[in-house]
């Protein structure tokens, strides 16, 4: 059984919202959050950047970083843009891309849950990346942003919200990237009781996105309770900050690959030898996207081919013998390109399928990579039963979009 927890959450000042959300920590480096935060002082990136306020030469795991991030954020706090929720309340946040709005509810999950895997993960973390997060976490006492998690749908849940988003959000701004974002405070006793409640029901969640903000969230919570003499199970440190998506209202974007050679092969030989696992069709010049699963597009020399997976390439009834991914490691990438460890390897780069498949034929035309491989989009579903079966998804497998925008909603652990 899921729990959810009603919070009092941190939060801006409805005139500030749009000035203080920020894209998430992992999708910036310090040049570019540099960049993105400009003038702003309200900016978050303020706060999970921090070292864009240190010299360039700072280590960017030093306590310095860490601190910089907690005066920042209580700067904030002092000045009121920031401000904390009187009563514990359930909030909704919903993101709007290409006309389809997607709907979350936000609420703090449970420690005890990420410890015996009903919040199920389908990716590895580094304890490196881990580290990292735990830090700003100890350093703060706060949940500075919010993972990203899914939940088989409930009807009476999607019920409660529909009737919530009637009324005017809390904030309601377009970002820069052309996304929109909307907040809702769920106020009412009744209906947070009624969501509360629904979630016991449900067996499991799942982690979409923040594999590793969920480790760190999770592990410091953990630590607290194991280092609390007179720990109770009701205290604060026992809950994360988490955003559920329905399952049934996310898409997830293709996540391409690159090669920087062909490990001594010509063009031609490489097709002569893709002819064995692959159904193979030149399509030219105009750009080809898969068109379903175990069907993929290859460019190579200035011609997009369509390669479709033959019977006995991959296995359906496998949850990882069936992904795309696993196919093209198997049937090209380690066999042909010699590339066997995706996540050392410095051949190969990912490209989130949101900068389109005129990105991988920019990055092979300009000399910088050799091959691009597009895939078809891994399913929710998919997903699910990777982590319903205690399996990994390989690297760089699942990109969501729009990513979910840090400052709007803040969780104290104390």
């Amino acid at each position: 059984m899921a729990i959810l927890k009603a919070f009092k959450g941190i939060r801006p000042v409805a005139d500030k919202a749009q000035a203080i959300a920020s894209r998430p920590y992992d999708v910036l480096n310090r040049e570019e959050a540099r960049i993105e935060a400009g003038n702003n002082k309200y900016s978050y990136l303020h706060v999970i950047k921090p070292e864009i306020d240190l010299p360039d030469d700072i280590d960017l795991h030093s306590d310095a970083v860490y601190n910089k991030g907690k005066e920042n954020f209580f700067k904030l706090m002092e000045e009121k843009v920031l401000v904390q929720d009187d009563k514990e309340y359930l909030y909704i946040y919903a993101q709007t891309m290409s006309g389809k709005t997607q709907y979350g509810l936000v609420g703090a999950a449970g420690v005890d849950d990420y410890m015996n895997n009903v919040i199920k993960k389908h990716e590895l973390t580094r304890p490196d990346k881990e580290e990292d997060r735990m830090n700003h976490v100890r350093t703060s006492g706060m949940n500075y942003e919010p993972v990203f998690f899914s939940y088989p749908a409930v009807k009476e849940i999607d019920d409660i919200v529909a009737e919530v988003v009637k009324h005017k959000a809390e904030y309601d701004f377009i970002s820069d990237d052309g996304f929109g974002h909307h907040f809702w405070v769920i106020r009412d006793q009744n209906q947070i009781d009624l969501i509360l409640k629904a979630f016991t029901k449900l067996p499991a969640t799942y982690v979409a996105d923040g594999h590793h903000r969920t480790a760190a969230a999770a592990l410091v919570g953990n630590e607290r309770k194991k280092n609390n003499a007179n720990h109770t199970g009701t205290e604060e440190y026992n809950y994360f900050l988490a955003v559920h998506f329905p399952d049934n209202q996310l898409t997830i974007i293709d996540y391409n690959r690159v090669v920087k050679d062909l490990n001594g092969l010509s063009a031609e030989e490489l097709i002569e030898k893709l002819k064995g696992a692959f159904t193979i069709e030149a399509k030219g010049t105009e750009i080809y996207k898969p068109k379903s699963l175990h069907n993929f597009s290859m460019y190579l020399k200035g011609q997009w081919y369509s390669l479709t997976a033959k019977k006995g390439t991959y296995d359906d009834n496998d949850p990882i013998g069936v992904l795309d991914v696993t196919i093209l490691t198997n049937q090209v990438l380690a066999p042909y390109l010699d590339i066997t460890d995706l996540r050392r390897s410095q051949r190969i780069d990912f490209v989130g399928g949101i900068r389109g498949l005129g990105e991988l034929k920019r990055r092979v035309d300009n000399g910088e990579m050799e091959v691009a491989f597009a895939l078809y989009p891994v399913s929710m579903q998919q997903l699910i039963n990777i982590a319903d079966s205690g399996n990994i998804m390989p690297p760089k497998t699942t990109w969501f979009e729009p990513k979910l925008r840090s400052g709007l909603i803040i969780h104290a652990l104390d």
